[in-house]
């Protein structure tokens, strides 16, 4: 049999990898306590002290001795208790490795009594209970962590370092409970004063007003789930995944179904290596989820981990999808019936541009009797590419490209779950040359392609011949359309396209029918754009996951002409 400290001290080493996890267990045990206000002090990143303060429920005298001891704890009495985890902490043990590898002190009082008691514990030595001064809830002080097991006190790194992930810690907790008070002192400074908030105040607080500011709250519950929190839109992406908090049932998690289904959400919003940032709290029944597979407690099992991932993804897509309207700007929220016509009919009309008089009168704002749209009036366009709109906040920036793309794809996914994508004869077909793969691709997916809206035949040696097109795509380049259509069904077949590769292909479509840089459009043509973006799910972002539009207020062209100063 191994000598208790020292099962005590490979305890720790699971339990305790560095500062950041003392600082975790003490904070989750203040939270279980009831804590409405905690106070942590740092001394060298947390090496030296590490020091947690609450006003909880704080603990009897003659339990005291108890919660140093391995595998004691008021949280859980039973198996069935175990199994229906509703505290962050359970297992009765964190405090007990700790103790084993620092020297700890507790002094607490609980509510219901009038005096204090101070325990002491040095590398798993306990002294006795003294009596202590100090109002109700607990204190708990960790100092020279790993004092006696200097091997592993040589694996920390430098105080900066240490500190980096205490201060990771402390924000993850702080957000899933905004309305705990926390404050935060590292060597005699405080770095972090937080009072009780609402959410989306406490994430302006920890990660940024321009973060907070650009999302959308999410408020969704089925089949016995919720998800609650803040969802970044595309103007909220970040470099790095360094902005993305999920907690299920109140604890912080690193799960990789929860993070595939965010990435899902996101697929088509976001560019390149861009990252979503976001805060989610998902609440489930505890019998649906294992929290006992980690000895650090930051992982998690589901018992239906599908319907968890399909939950989580659509409540996301869902609240980053309604039009314009929800992005995070300053001006009326869409209402009332589409203005102007539908934007495929309008970019048909293919006119000159209008005289100055008729397009100053096209761009004139509304009587002060009606409500403006959000996306406001079309001024004008700039170099062929950009559309310069008045909107009740200021000036709206408009890549006309990139929003037709997301508006065209949209319409095609429509129509595909619909089963109703309409096609046009083309005037003069499409003949493209192929090579016998595509040509057999072609003759062997003709039901796909039909679903697609293209009729394609093979018409001689090497050659195909399209004759109908999506009517949406049918001004557009068909015969490079008909190749990345082939393309995808050869490399990942038709059912893959039709399913898991079907938004790929649609941004795809939708790119050789967009409308393109450098087309002159009048300003009906303009307008009916902007209209048609507002009724449009996801318009924020292309099918690349770029911005279509940026909203300057009248506040940020004050600052840039100095305005007031």
């Amino acid at each position: 049999m191994l000598p208790q400290l020292l099962v005590s001290q490979i305890a720790a080493g699971e339990v305790v990898e560095r500062p950041a996890s003392v600082l975790k267990e003490l904070l989750e045990n203040s939270l279980d306590a009831g804590a409405t206000s905690i106070a942590v002090t740092l001394d060298e990143g947390g090496v030296r002290r590490v020091q947690v303060e609450d006003d909880g429920e704080g603990i009897a005298r003659e339990d005291l001795p108890l919660s140093l001891a391995r595998h004691a704890t008021s949280k859980i009495s039973s198996l069935d208790d175990l199994e229906s985890v509703s505290t962050m902490g359970f297992r009765g043990e964190a405090l007990a490795s700790i103790a084993a590898v620092a020297r700890v002190a507790i002094a607490s009082r609980a509510r219901s009594t009038a005096h204090g008691s101070l325990l002491r514990c040095e590398g798993g030595a306990l002294g006795e209970v003294e009596p202590a001064a100090r109002a109700a809830g607990t204190t708990v002080t960790v100092a020279d962590l790993y004092f006696n097991t200097p091997a592993r006190r040589k694996f920390l790194k430098t105080e900066a370092t240490e500190f980096g992930h205490c201060d990771e810690v402390f924000r993850r907790i702080a957000l899933a409970r905004p309305g705990v008070a926390f404050s935060l002192r590292h060597n005699s400074r405080a770095t972090r004063q937080l009072r009780a908030h609402e959410l989306a105040e406490r994430a302006a607080a920890l990660l940024g007003t321009d973060i907070a500011q650009a999302c959308v709250p999410i408020q969704v519950g089925a089949g016995g789930m919720t998800l609650t929190g803040l969802a970044g839109t595309p103007q909220a992406a970040q470099p790095r995944a360094d902005a993305q908090y999920f907690f299920v049932n109140g604890r912080y998690v690193r799960d990789r179904v929860l993070a595939h289904a965010a990435r899902e959400a996101y697929a088509q919003l976001l560019h390149g290596e861009r990252q979503p940032a976001y805060v989610l709290f998902l609440r489930l029944d505890p019998r649906a989820v294992d929290v006992n597979v980690h000895p650090a407690k930051i992982e998690v099992r589901f018992r239906d981990s599908r319907a968890v991932h399909q939950f989580v993804r659509h409540a996301v897509e869902r609240a980053l999808s309604p039009s314009a309207a929800s992005a995070p700007v300053a001006y009326a929220t869409l209402s009332g019936p589409s203005h102007g016509p539908a934007i495929q009919a309008s970019f048909a009309l293919a006119q000159p541009a209008a005289s100055y008089q008729a397009f100053m009168a096209a761009a004139a704002p509304l009587p002060a009797s009606e409500q403006a749209p959000p996306l406001g009036f079309a001024l004008g366009q700039l170099h062929g590419i950009y559309i310069l709109a008045q909107n009740e906040a200021g000036l709206v920036l408009v890549d006309m490209h990139a929003a037709h793309e997301r508006i065209l794809m949209e319409r095609l996914k429509k129509g595909i779950d619909d089963g109703t994508v309409a096609r046009q004869r083309l005037l003069v077909p499409a003949v493209l040359s192929v090579d016998a793969l595509d040509a057999a691709t072609a003759e062997e997916n003709q039901d796909t392609l039909e679903r697609l809206g293209l009729e394609m035949a093979v018409s001689g040696p090497n050659e195909l011949t399209v004759r109908a097109a999506p009517v949406l795509l049918a001004s557009g380049d068909i015969a490079a359309l008909a190749r990345n259509v082939l393309k995808e069904i050869r490399d990942y077949g038709a059912a893959a396209v039709l399913a898991g590769r079907q938004n790929e292909l649609l941004a795809t479509m939708a790119c050789h029918g967009a409308v393109r840089a450098n087309r002159a459009l009048t300003p009906p043509e303009m307008n009916a754009l902007l209209r048609e973006m507002e009724e449009t799910e996801r318009s924020g972002s292309c099918n690349h996951g770029r911005p279509t539009w940026y909203q300057l207020t009248m506040a940020d062209l004050d600052k840039l002409f100095l305005r007031g100063r």
